[in-house]
Order: C-alpha cells, then structure tokens, then sequence
C-alpha cells in the first residue's frame, strides 16, 4: 500500500532536483516537462520493443493510483484549502463583482464555446459525437486550476486588485465548474451525483441541483470554519491547532462528497474564514506561523506530486492523428473561449467599475489548467468518445502550464507598463 506514494515522492525528489540543479524552471514546469519527457520516453520506448512490455507497468502504476480519485476525493481538498488560507478577504471582497461574475457567468460561457466548436469540429472530420458530451468537454477544459495558479502569483509582481480577481477566481471557478460537471453528467448519464434523473430532468431539476450542491458546499464550509474557530480560540496550543485545521478539511470534505455537495467550494470557504478571521481573532502568533508553514509545506509537497502525476499521464492518451488534430485545434479554442468568458463580465462591470489596464488579455493569459481538467476527463464513464476527450483536455492543459505559464511574466510586464 505504502509504495505507491513512496514512487511518487521519490520521482518528486530526483526530479526536483534534476529540476533545481539543471534546468532551473518553476518548479511546477520543471516537473511537468520531466515527467512528460519520462512518459513519452515510455511510449517510444515501447514502440521500440514492443514485445518487452515496458509501458504496461508504467499503465499498471497510473491505474492503481487513479487519478482522478486521488485528486478529486483525497488532495484537492488539502491544496484548496491550502490555497485559500492565503486569500486577503479584503481584497476579495473588493472584487467580490469580476470574481463571482467570472466564476459563474465565465464558467457558463467558456463551457458553451468550447463544447460547441468541439462539436462542430468533430463533425468536420467525421466523428459522430453527442452534444451533450461536447458540453461536458466544454465544462472540463474551463476551470481555471487554483493549484496552478495561486503557485504562478507567488512568484510575479501583480498589482493587488488584479492578483485578488485571478486568485479568487481560480479558488471558486473551479468549484462551480464542477457543479456544472456534475449537472452535466448526470443529464447524459443519470447517475453522476447520486441523482437518478438522466435525460429527464428538466429546469427547475437542474437548477435546484446547481443550487444545492454550490450553496450546500459554501454553507458546510462556513459552519465547518466557524466550529473549528470557535474550538482554536478557547485554547492556545499550536499543535492541537493544526491538528484541528486537518481535522476540518477531512471531515467537511468527506461530509460534502456523502451530502452531493460541492467540496471544493467548502474547502475554499473553510479557508478563507480561517485564514482571516481565523487568524486575525483565533491564533496567537506562534499558533499563526505554525499553521502557515504547515499548510504551506502541505500545499508544495502535494502540487509537486500532482504536476508529476500530470506528466506521466501522457502514456494513457490516444495517438490517432484526427485526435491529435482535434486537440490541437482544441487549444486554439480554448484560448478563445477563456478571452471572450473574461471579457463578457468585465466590459459588462466596466460601465461600474474602473478596470486594470490591459486586466482581460492578463486575466485570459493567467488561466492556467490543471490537474482538475485532467481528472474530470478521467472520471468520466467508458464511452466511445472518452479517449478523444481525455486527449484534447490533456493537450489544453499541458499548453497552459508549459506555454502560458513560463509567459506570463512577460505578458505582463509588456501589457501593464
């Protein structure tokens, strides 16, 4: 049981290593390109000797960890609420209009364009696909990662306005966007979120759905955060503290997950009420820095882990060349639809609020994807289509953390002089 994460933590280190010593890329990229080159060294490899079977234990290994479990019901919650702790509510809640617009009218947007182009360009080269799956398509490839992200502002000088729109956003869009998901498969399929409704639900079915699981998930977050606040003010002892703060992602995330609420919303509303009124009215110093480096080291150690797993996942994607195609062009259109859902809301706000010079193409370039996008694509039923998904959605998030991430910096520094 013990040697799956041992493998994981191993490649972590020779490769971060390899990493720091060699190539001197963040992190995060360094690690997905290792592991990548890795992957694809497998493919060929194999391609090369074909009857040695050297990919088949590389495949065995990718099986027994399950992706999409190990990120959606075990690391997810760690690295969101990891990732939240660090939100300045003040500075949310001055952006409170872009990030609820972007994270709800954006996820609606992003998911129609993509899913649309997808279904036409399927059509165009002769797939014969569902629309309902092209939406679900559409829904995967949104999400702005919050892991991804909130790593990439660690390390760039963005102005705080602008910093608090794109974190706020990553942290709640992606929770919406599994809400959507989640509606979205259990129209197709019928049985996504414990619902038994399929093709015959109607509007108010659906919405009622999206309601309960996105206000649920905020509600069980907050009720969890407060109790957990209630019990770190009563006592000053930093290690029953942090072991209260664990406590409180577990519980409320395996709680949510029972419920067929939305855990990463939880999470993220869980962390920000501790990491600011938490902090502010319920920690001693000494209880504050513990429980900042704690979480801290949590979210590093389970990121470089996932951007690796992310890498390796490239020995699962088909190599037909129309798929190759079409996630190719799926790229193109992901970029697009992530400019037009940013734009809708701003230029709508703007007539409100005052914008950040050049905010949309930075808000449009820092959307990276992520593990989250990957692991929708894997979640979903065996179908006909699921390996030309899975290959598209991979290839868009790929693109976003090599290219986008490694340009952003100076996609900033050329539109915000």
């Amino acid at each position: 049981m013990l040697e799956l994460p041992a493998i994981v933590l191993v490649c972590v280190t020779v490769f971060g290593y390899l990493n720091h010593k060699y190539i001197k890329l963040p992190l995060t990229v360094g690690l997905v390109i290792i592991a990548l080159v890795s992957g694809l060294s497998v493919v060929i490899a194999n391609m090369a000797f074909p009857t040695m079977g050297i990919s088949e234990g590389l495949n065995s290994w990718l099986d027994e960890i399950d992706f999409n479990r190990t990120l959606m019901n075990g690391m997810l919650s760690f690295l969101l609420f990891a990732g939240a702790l660090h939100v300045d509510l003040a500075g949310l809640m001055k952006a409170k209009f872009q990030v609820s617009l972007l994270a709800t009218v954006g996820v609606l947007v992003s998911t129609f364009i993509n899913g649309t182009c997808f279904y036409y360009l399927c059509y165009a080269v002769g797939f014969n696909i569902e629309y309902i799956y092209c939406l679900i398509f559409g829904v995967i490839v949104t999400p702005t990662d919050p892991v991804a992200v909130l790593g990439l502002l660690k390390r760039l000088k963005v102005p705080k306005r602008l910093e608090s729109m794109i974190g706020g956003e990553s942290l709640f869009n992606d929770g919406v966007a599994v809400v959507v998901f989640s509606v979205l498969l259990t129209i197709a399929f019928g049985s996504a979120t414990g619902h038994d409704h399929g093709n015959n639900m109607d509007v108010n079915a659906i919405v009622g759905l999206f309601v309960k699981e996105s206000f649920g998930g905020a509600l069980l977050g907050l009720i969890g955060g407060y109790l957990t606040f209630v019990l770190m003010r009563s006592i000053d002892d930093y290690v029953i503290e942090v072991i209260a703060t664990l406590a409180l992602v577990t519980a409320a995330y395996s709680i949510a997950l029972n419920l067929h609420l939305s855990g990463p919303i939880a999470m993220v509303v869980a962390g920000v009420f501790i990491g600011n009124t938490g902090k502010e009215f319920a920690m001693s110093e000494k209880t504050r820095q513990h429980v900042t480096d704690f979480w801290h080291l949590i979210d590093e150690i389970l990121n470089a882990a996932l951007f690796i797993l992310i890498g390796f996942q490239v020995i699962a994607l088909s190599s037909d060349s129309l798929i190759l195609f079409i996630s190719i062009v799926s790229v193109v259109v992901a970029v697009l639809a992530r400019y037009i859902a940013v734009s809708i809301p701003l230029i709508f706000l703007s007539t409100l609020i005052s914008k950040e010079k050049g905010e949309i193409v930075i808000l449009t370039w820092a959307g990276l994807k992520g593990g989250i996008s990957i692991a929708l694509a894997l979640s979903l039923p065996d179908m006909e289509s699921k390996p030309m998904i899975v290959t598209a959605a991979y290839a868009v998030v790929v693109f976003s953390i090599l290219i986008q991430g490694l340009t952003i910096e100076k996609v900033i520094n050329r539109v915000h002089k």
